[in-house]
């Protein structure tokens, strides 16, 4: 195949499976109230929806080690055999959630089932991040690694944007007894539907040139492979890991908890933060390639430092704002500010991830430090700024919480070196 033509499928196939992850996991969160009555009923709801949630947590917990599995296997076996994998493993999760019987229906089996789909969906998810990334970098020109890169994060916000729109649909135009009933289940099947197209793209890949370049030089075993990475790039882990909980903090709680924070603490109608989520995730989506891209011309220090310096100084004054007088308005203005931010943090993140590490050991190092962050500091900060608002009364907690991601960002970033990698890498350049 051409190389262009790899590369166009490259960005492509990990658009769609980036997407698809990403989109299973915030669907499964929007509708989980009705996920607690369908497969968990109980006749106290808070221990229904305390038992959905947990279900929810359960797909973050494994993912380290999906990350380490799967990221071993990229490394040892190609990542095109690791991608096609994942995409498989998360199509079949999606499968269970769209088909499995309910409660009334198949009694604890159906609980049961949902769990393991979960346990699934978070395995395969853990392999994902480093798998493509790594593919991702590894096929990009050398003056366009950025912009290669910010089509991993470009497909987050799309599924983001697609999650939304589903969300929004389901509940504002389905009766709420079609909903209730068997009406949940349509954002699934959509994701069913998703998982063949993807997983035919990826069984078409070719490894790209850097990766066979350096696949010889890989270590042999799995003990070799890990302890290889915390011999060698011990620093690289942690830088990673930091920068990773700045991301990941203001992702899920300048997104994923926005129609909690909306609803409970602002009081604003149930459609508002859908409203605000599709705006912002379009914009988005269509600034983190630019931000990609400027970060092949300036480098990805400057890019990444100074939205996250941003960040820091703006994220307290707009949730002041908001919470003085909240509104469609207000909470549109501070989240279009906020998604600006973002997709200047999040355009050069990918590639400065991929190239703190070689390529023989790339995706396990990727897979590590991107999985355990997001576990720690992604899946749970919902968690601890609605538990922090309970014990304190203060609404201001999502930009304390924001405001601390961000300065250990900073502080990671400080020893980070640009382009670690690069001689291995421009074997691939166009």
């Amino acid at each position: 195949m051409p190389l262009a033509a790899a590369q166009r499928r490259a960005i492509v196939s990990a658009i769609i499976g980036n997407a698809f992850e990403w989109y299973d996991f915030i669907v499964f969160g929007f509708l989980s109230v009705i996920i607690a009555q369908r497969f968990f009923p109980n006749t106290n709801p808070t221990v229904s929806m305390l038992l959905t949630t947990a279900t929810f947590g359960s797909a973050f917990l494994v993912r380290p080690i999906g990350g380490i599995l799967l990221g071993i296997y990229a490394d040892r076996h190609g990542r095109k055999a690791a991608l096609s994998l994942v995409i498989l493993l998360m199509t079949i999760s999606s499968a269970a959630m769209a088909f499995t019987p309910d409660y009334s229906t198949i009694g604890i089996a159906a609980p049961v089932i949902v769990v393991l789909a979960r346990l699934l969906q978070g395995l395969s998810a853990g392999g994902e991040f480093g798998s493509s990334t790594s593919m991702l970098i590894e096929y990009a020109p050398a003056r366009q690694r950025g912009f290669y890169g910010s089509w991993q994060n470009f497909g987050q916000f799309l599924a983001a944007v697609t999650a939304a729109l589903m969300g929004a649909f389901v509940t504002r135009y389905l009766p709420k007894e079609t909903l209730d009933s068997w009406g949940w289940r349509i954002p699934f099947l959509f994701g069913v539907l998703i998982g063949p197209v993807g997983f035919y793209i990826r069984t078409r890949l070719d490894e790209a040139p850097a990766y066979v370049h350096a696949h010889d030089s890989a270590p042999r075993s799995a003990s070799g492979m890990l302890a290889r990475i915390w011999r060698e790039h011990q620093s690289a882990l942690w830088i990673a890991f930091g920068l990773v909980i700045a991301s990941t903090v203001a992702q899920y709680v300048l997104n994923v908890y926005l129609p909690v924070y909306a609803v409970r603490q602002l009081k604003l109608p149930v459609s508002v933060p859908f409203t605000v989520l599709i705006i912002t995730g379009l914009l988005r989506m269509l600034l983190t390639p630019l931000f990609g891209r400027l970060s092949d011309h300036v480098g990805r220090k400057p890019v990444l430092g100074i939205s996250m310096a941003l960040y820091v100084l703006t994220v307290y004054p707009l949730f002041a704002w908001l919470v003085a007088a909240p509104s469609l308005e207000r909470l549109l203005g501070a989240e279009v500010v906020f998604a600006v931010l973002m997709a200047a943090a999040l355009g050069p993140a990918s590639t400065a991830l991929a190239e703190l590490f070689p390529t023989q050991v790339r995706a396990t190092g990727l897979s590590i430090s991107y999985n355990v962050a997001t576990t720690l500091f992604g899946g749970f900060s919902p968690l601890l700024v609605t538990w922090l608002i309970d014990v304190t009364g203060n609404r201001m907690m999502p930009a304390y919480f924001v405001t601390a991601a961000m300065v250990i960002g900073l502080v990671a970033l400080w020893p980070m070196r640009e382009g670690l990698d690069q001689a291995s890498l421009d074997t691939s350049a166009a």
